[in-house]
Protein backbone atom coordinates (compact mmCIF):
# COMPACT_ATOMS: atom_id res chain seq x y z
CA UNK A 1 0.00 0.00 0.00
CA UNK A 2 2.88 2.39 0.75
CA UNK A 3 4.50 1.74 -2.66
CA UNK A 4 1.24 2.47 -4.50
CA UNK A 5 0.83 5.81 -2.67
CA UNK A 6 4.42 6.74 -3.47
CA UNK A 7 4.00 5.97 -7.19
CA UNK A 8 0.79 8.01 -7.35
CA UNK A 9 2.56 11.00 -5.71
CA UNK A 10 5.40 10.72 -8.23
CA UNK A 11 2.94 10.77 -11.12
CA UNK A 12 1.24 13.93 -9.82
CA UNK A 13 4.58 15.72 -9.38
CA UNK A 14 5.62 14.90 -12.96
CA UNK A 15 2.35 16.34 -14.29
CA UNK A 16 2.55 19.55 -12.24
CA UNK A 17 5.97 20.60 -13.71
CA UNK A 18 6.20 22.24 -17.16
CA UNK A 19 8.95 21.81 -19.71
CA UNK A 20 11.04 24.69 -18.25
CA UNK A 21 10.57 23.36 -14.67
CA UNK A 22 7.90 25.90 -13.58
CA UNK A 23 4.94 24.92 -11.39
CA UNK A 24 1.55 24.98 -13.16
CA UNK A 25 -1.52 26.69 -11.75
CA UNK A 26 -4.19 24.58 -10.07
CA UNK A 27 -6.59 24.83 -13.06
CA UNK A 28 -3.97 23.39 -15.40
CA UNK A 29 -3.09 20.69 -12.94
CA UNK A 30 -6.70 19.51 -12.83
CA UNK A 31 -6.93 19.92 -16.61
CA UNK A 32 -3.94 17.63 -16.97
CA UNK A 33 -5.70 15.03 -14.88
CA UNK A 34 -8.78 15.16 -17.13
CA UNK A 35 -7.09 13.31 -19.99
CA UNK A 36 -8.95 11.21 -22.50
CA UNK A 37 -8.63 7.57 -23.24
CA UNK A 38 -9.89 4.49 -21.56
CA UNK A 39 -8.14 3.05 -18.56
CA UNK A 40 -7.84 -0.73 -18.30
CA UNK A 41 -9.92 -2.30 -15.54
CA UNK A 42 -6.79 -3.59 -13.83
CA UNK A 43 -5.30 -0.01 -13.71
CA UNK A 44 -8.29 1.84 -12.18
CA UNK A 45 -7.27 1.41 -8.54
CA UNK A 46 -4.43 2.94 -6.59
CA UNK A 47 -2.85 -0.43 -5.91
CA UNK A 48 -2.04 -0.88 -9.64
CA UNK A 49 -1.14 2.76 -10.40
CA UNK A 50 1.87 3.37 -12.73
CA UNK A 51 5.34 3.85 -11.24
CA UNK A 52 7.08 5.98 -13.95
CA UNK A 53 6.37 8.87 -16.33
CA UNK A 54 6.15 6.46 -19.30
CA UNK A 55 3.50 4.51 -17.51
CA UNK A 56 1.58 7.74 -16.89
CA UNK A 57 1.52 8.55 -20.58
CA UNK A 58 0.48 5.04 -21.61
CA UNK A 59 -2.10 4.67 -18.81
CA UNK A 60 -3.41 8.14 -18.00
CA UNK A 61 -5.30 8.79 -14.76
CA UNK A 62 -8.94 9.80 -15.15
CA UNK A 63 -10.41 12.20 -12.61
CA UNK A 64 -13.81 11.62 -11.05
CA UNK A 65 -16.88 13.22 -12.55
CA UNK A 66 -17.93 16.62 -11.27
CA UNK A 67 -20.49 16.65 -8.49
CA UNK A 68 -23.53 18.84 -8.91
CA UNK A 69 -24.14 20.57 -5.58
CA UNK A 70 -27.20 22.49 -6.77
CA UNK A 71 -30.10 22.08 -4.34
CA UNK A 72 -32.92 19.89 -5.59
CA UNK A 73 -36.55 20.28 -4.57
CA UNK A 74 -37.50 17.68 -1.99
CA UNK A 75 -40.47 15.51 -2.75
CA UNK A 76 -43.29 16.13 -0.31
CA UNK A 77 -43.96 12.84 1.41
CA UNK A 78 -47.14 12.18 3.37
CA UNK A 79 -46.64 12.43 7.12
CA UNK A 80 -46.96 8.92 8.58
CA UNK A 81 -47.27 8.54 12.34
CA UNK A 82 -48.12 5.22 14.00
CA UNK A 83 -51.28 5.53 16.06
CA UNK A 84 -51.83 3.05 18.96
CA UNK A 85 -54.86 0.81 18.60
CA UNK A 86 -55.90 1.59 22.18
CA UNK A 87 -56.20 5.07 23.77
CA UNK A 88 -54.64 3.53 26.89
CA UNK A 89 -51.63 2.05 25.08
CA UNK A 90 -49.10 3.94 27.20
CA UNK A 91 -50.88 3.18 30.48
CA UNK A 92 -49.80 0.50 32.94
CA UNK A 93 -53.36 -0.91 32.88
CA UNK A 94 -54.65 -0.61 29.30
CA UNK A 95 -57.31 -3.35 29.58
CA UNK A 96 -58.94 -1.78 32.63
CA UNK A 97 -58.74 1.75 31.19
CA UNK A 98 -60.29 0.68 27.89
CA UNK A 99 -63.18 -0.98 29.70
CA UNK A 100 -63.71 2.03 31.95
CA UNK A 101 -63.70 4.44 28.98
CA UNK A 102 -66.18 2.17 27.21
CA UNK A 103 -68.53 2.28 30.22
CA UNK A 104 -68.31 6.07 30.37
CA UNK A 105 -69.13 6.30 26.66
CA UNK A 106 -72.17 4.03 27.10
CA UNK A 107 -73.25 6.08 30.12
CA UNK A 108 -73.14 9.31 28.09
CA UNK A 109 -75.10 7.71 25.25
CA UNK A 110 -77.75 5.71 27.14
CA UNK A 111 -77.69 7.26 30.61
CA UNK A 112 -81.03 9.03 30.03
CA UNK A 113 -83.00 5.86 29.31
CA UNK A 114 -85.65 4.85 31.89
CA UNK A 115 -84.40 2.80 34.82
CA UNK A 116 -85.97 0.40 37.31
CA UNK A 117 -85.37 0.14 41.09
CA UNK A 118 -82.48 -2.00 42.27
CA UNK A 119 -84.74 -4.57 43.97
CA UNK A 120 -86.63 -5.14 40.69
CA UNK A 121 -83.53 -5.61 38.54
CA UNK A 122 -82.21 -9.06 37.71
CA UNK A 123 -79.99 -10.42 40.45
CA UNK A 124 -76.43 -10.71 39.18
CA UNK A 125 -73.31 -11.85 41.03
CA UNK A 126 -70.58 -9.38 40.03
CA UNK A 127 -66.86 -10.10 40.28
CA UNK A 128 -65.12 -9.10 43.47
CA UNK A 129 -62.05 -6.88 43.52
CA UNK A 130 -59.74 -9.86 43.98
CA UNK A 131 -61.35 -11.89 41.15
CA UNK A 132 -61.49 -8.92 38.78
CA UNK A 133 -57.82 -8.04 39.32
CA UNK A 134 -56.83 -11.68 38.83
CA UNK A 135 -58.84 -11.92 35.59
CA UNK A 136 -57.27 -8.74 34.17
CA UNK A 137 -53.73 -9.52 35.23
CA UNK A 138 -53.14 -5.83 36.00
CA UNK A 139 -52.54 -3.91 39.23
CA UNK A 140 -55.51 -1.62 39.86
CA UNK A 141 -56.59 0.35 42.90
CA UNK A 142 -59.66 -0.60 44.86
CA UNK A 143 -61.06 2.92 44.49
CA UNK A 144 -60.84 2.63 40.70
CA UNK A 145 -62.63 -0.71 40.82
CA UNK A 146 -65.48 0.77 42.88
CA UNK A 147 -65.87 3.65 40.38
CA UNK A 148 -66.07 1.13 37.58
CA UNK A 149 -68.63 -1.04 39.37
CA UNK A 150 -70.79 2.01 40.08
CA UNK A 151 -71.11 2.56 36.33
CA UNK A 152 -71.79 -1.15 35.79
CA UNK A 153 -74.62 -1.26 38.31
CA UNK A 154 -76.10 1.99 36.95
CA UNK A 155 -76.16 0.60 33.40
CA UNK A 156 -77.62 -2.67 34.68
CA UNK A 157 -80.63 -0.77 36.04
CA UNK A 158 -81.74 0.34 32.56
CA UNK A 159 -85.20 -1.01 31.76
CA UNK A 160 -84.84 -4.50 30.22
CA UNK A 161 -87.19 -3.66 27.33
CA UNK A 162 -85.06 -0.65 26.35
CA UNK A 163 -81.57 -1.87 27.23
CA UNK A 164 -79.36 -1.88 24.08
CA UNK A 165 -77.48 -4.99 23.07
CA UNK A 166 -74.08 -3.28 23.33
CA UNK A 167 -74.75 -2.44 27.00
CA UNK A 168 -75.61 -6.06 27.75
CA UNK A 169 -72.48 -7.33 26.02
CA UNK A 170 -70.27 -4.76 27.81
CA UNK A 171 -71.54 -5.89 31.23
CA UNK A 172 -70.71 -9.55 30.57
CA UNK A 173 -67.03 -8.97 31.38
CA UNK A 174 -67.93 -7.95 34.98
CA UNK A 175 -70.14 -10.94 35.82
CA UNK A 176 -68.95 -14.00 37.68
CA UNK A 177 -68.53 -17.18 35.69
CA UNK A 178 -71.01 -19.00 37.93
CA UNK A 179 -74.26 -17.24 38.79
CA UNK A 180 -75.66 -18.67 42.05
CA UNK A 181 -79.05 -17.01 41.54
CA UNK A 182 -79.79 -18.82 38.28
CA UNK A 183 -78.02 -22.11 39.04
CA UNK A 184 -80.18 -25.12 39.78
CA UNK A 185 -79.01 -27.43 42.54
CA UNK A 186 -77.84 -30.78 41.26
CA UNK A 187 -79.09 -33.78 43.16
CA UNK A 188 -76.32 -35.78 44.86
CA UNK A 189 -75.66 -39.14 43.27
CA UNK A 190 -75.35 -42.48 45.08
CA UNK A 191 -73.33 -45.02 43.09
CA UNK A 192 -74.08 -48.74 42.71
CA UNK A 193 -72.03 -49.50 45.85
CA UNK A 194 -74.17 -47.16 47.98
CA UNK A 195 -71.50 -44.45 48.27
CA UNK A 196 -72.10 -40.71 48.02
CA UNK A 197 -69.36 -38.14 47.41
CA UNK A 198 -69.15 -34.73 49.04
CA UNK A 199 -66.52 -31.99 48.69
CA UNK A 200 -65.66 -29.15 51.02
CA UNK A 201 -63.15 -26.29 51.27
CA UNK A 202 -61.91 -24.08 54.07
CA UNK A 203 -59.05 -21.56 53.80
CA UNK A 204 -56.42 -23.39 51.72
CA UNK A 205 -57.71 -26.90 52.53
CA UNK A 206 -59.73 -29.22 50.32
CA UNK A 207 -61.57 -32.36 51.44
CA UNK A 208 -63.40 -35.17 49.65
CA UNK A 209 -65.55 -37.60 51.64
CA UNK A 210 -67.22 -40.83 50.58
CA UNK A 211 -70.09 -41.80 52.91
CA UNK A 212 -71.75 -45.21 52.99
CA UNK A 213 -74.07 -46.85 55.50
CA UNK A 214 -72.07 -48.73 58.12
CA UNK A 215 -71.02 -48.84 61.76
CA UNK A 216 -69.39 -45.44 62.26
CA UNK A 217 -65.82 -46.08 61.08
CA UNK A 218 -63.94 -42.95 59.90
CA UNK A 219 -60.66 -42.99 57.92
CA UNK A 220 -58.83 -39.82 56.85
CA UNK A 221 -55.99 -40.31 54.36
CA UNK A 222 -55.83 -43.95 55.39
CA UNK A 223 -55.53 -43.16 59.13
CA UNK A 224 -58.07 -43.21 61.91
CA UNK A 225 -59.54 -39.99 63.19
CA UNK A 226 -57.45 -40.06 66.37
CA UNK A 227 -54.23 -40.72 64.44
CA UNK A 228 -54.73 -38.00 61.88
CA UNK A 229 -56.03 -35.20 64.16
CA UNK A 230 -54.08 -34.77 67.38
CA UNK A 231 -56.40 -32.12 68.86
CA UNK A 232 -59.78 -33.15 70.25
CA UNK A 233 -61.36 -29.99 68.85
CA UNK A 234 -60.31 -30.93 65.30
CA UNK A 235 -61.74 -34.44 65.69
CA UNK A 236 -65.08 -33.02 66.81
CA UNK A 237 -65.09 -30.52 63.93
CA UNK A 238 -64.44 -33.24 61.35
CA UNK A 239 -67.50 -35.33 62.32
CA UNK A 240 -69.67 -32.48 63.60
CA UNK A 241 -72.26 -33.01 60.84
CA UNK A 242 -72.75 -36.62 61.96
CA UNK A 243 -72.76 -35.70 65.63
CA UNK A 244 -75.28 -32.86 65.18
CA UNK A 245 -77.73 -35.20 63.42
CA UNK A 246 -76.97 -38.20 65.71
CA UNK A 247 -75.65 -40.34 62.86
CA UNK A 248 -72.21 -41.22 64.25
CA UNK A 249 -72.90 -44.97 64.33
CA UNK A 250 -74.88 -45.15 61.09
CA UNK A 251 -72.39 -44.16 58.37
CA UNK A 252 -68.82 -45.07 57.48
CA UNK A 253 -66.62 -42.26 56.14
CA UNK A 254 -63.52 -42.51 53.97
CA UNK A 255 -61.96 -39.08 53.30
CA UNK A 256 -59.01 -37.48 51.51
CA UNK A 257 -57.79 -34.06 52.62
CA UNK A 258 -54.95 -31.85 51.36
CA UNK A 259 -53.61 -28.32 51.74
CA UNK A 260 -53.69 -25.91 54.66
CA UNK A 261 -53.41 -26.86 58.32
CA UNK A 262 -55.24 -29.24 60.61
CA UNK A 263 -57.97 -26.76 61.55
CA UNK A 264 -58.74 -25.92 57.92
CA UNK A 265 -58.75 -29.59 56.95
CA UNK A 266 -61.10 -30.50 59.80
CA UNK A 267 -63.59 -27.75 58.90
CA UNK A 268 -63.39 -28.64 55.20
CA UNK A 269 -64.19 -32.21 56.15
CA UNK A 270 -67.27 -31.01 58.04
CA UNK A 271 -68.75 -29.54 54.85
CA UNK A 272 -67.78 -32.55 52.72
CA UNK A 273 -69.43 -35.09 55.06
CA UNK A 274 -72.56 -32.94 55.37
CA UNK A 275 -73.01 -32.83 51.57
CA UNK A 276 -72.51 -36.57 51.30
CA UNK A 277 -75.02 -37.30 54.08
CA UNK A 278 -77.66 -35.17 52.32
CA UNK A 279 -77.55 -37.60 49.39
CA UNK A 280 -78.74 -40.36 51.71
CA UNK A 281 -81.17 -38.29 53.79
CA UNK A 282 -82.28 -35.01 52.16
CA UNK A 283 -84.66 -34.35 55.06
CA UNK A 284 -81.67 -33.57 57.30
CA UNK A 285 -80.97 -30.30 55.45
CA UNK A 286 -82.72 -27.99 58.00
CA UNK A 287 -80.87 -29.62 60.90
CA UNK A 288 -77.52 -29.43 59.12
CA UNK A 289 -78.11 -25.80 58.15
CA UNK A 290 -79.00 -24.93 61.75
CA UNK A 291 -75.77 -26.61 62.90
CA UNK A 292 -73.79 -24.57 60.34
CA UNK A 293 -72.51 -27.60 58.43
CA UNK A 294 -73.62 -26.84 54.86
CA UNK A 295 -72.49 -23.22 54.62
CA UNK A 296 -69.10 -22.51 53.09
CA UNK A 297 -67.02 -20.38 55.46
CA UNK A 298 -65.38 -17.68 53.26
CA UNK A 299 -63.14 -16.23 55.97
CA UNK A 300 -59.41 -16.15 55.29
CA UNK A 301 -56.35 -14.90 57.12
CA UNK A 302 -56.02 -11.14 56.74
CA UNK A 303 -52.84 -10.15 54.98
CA UNK A 304 -50.01 -8.33 56.72
CA UNK A 305 -49.86 -4.56 56.02
CA UNK A 306 -46.79 -2.52 55.18
CA UNK A 307 -45.39 -0.76 58.23
CA UNK A 308 -47.29 -3.04 60.64
CA UNK A 309 -46.04 -5.95 62.68
CA UNK A 310 -49.00 -8.12 61.61
CA UNK A 311 -52.28 -7.50 59.83
CA UNK A 312 -53.33 -4.76 62.25
CA UNK A 313 -50.75 -4.64 65.02
CA UNK A 314 -48.51 -1.58 64.84
CA UNK A 315 -44.96 -1.40 66.19
CA UNK A 316 -44.52 -0.11 69.73
CA UNK A 317 -44.39 3.69 69.83
CA UNK A 318 -41.59 5.08 71.97
CA UNK A 319 -41.45 8.78 72.62
CA UNK A 320 -37.70 8.89 73.43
Amino acid sequence: MASSKQSFTTALRSIRRTANGQWQPLERQFEALRVGGSVPRSRRCLSTSPRSRDDVESFPIRAAAEIDFAPRPLERLPIARPVPASPSYFSRKPTFQDGFLRLEELMREYGKLPTIPTEQAERIAWKSFRNFKHALGEEIKESEFHRCMALVKRLHRIHPDMKPEEVTSALEAYKKDIQPFTRTDTKPIIDRLGRSLGTGRRKASTARAWVVEGTGEVLVNGKTLAEFFGRVHDRESAVWSLQATERLDKYNVWALVEGGGTTGQAEALTLAIAKAVLAHEPALKPALRKAGCITRDPRRVERKKHGHVKARKSPTWVKR
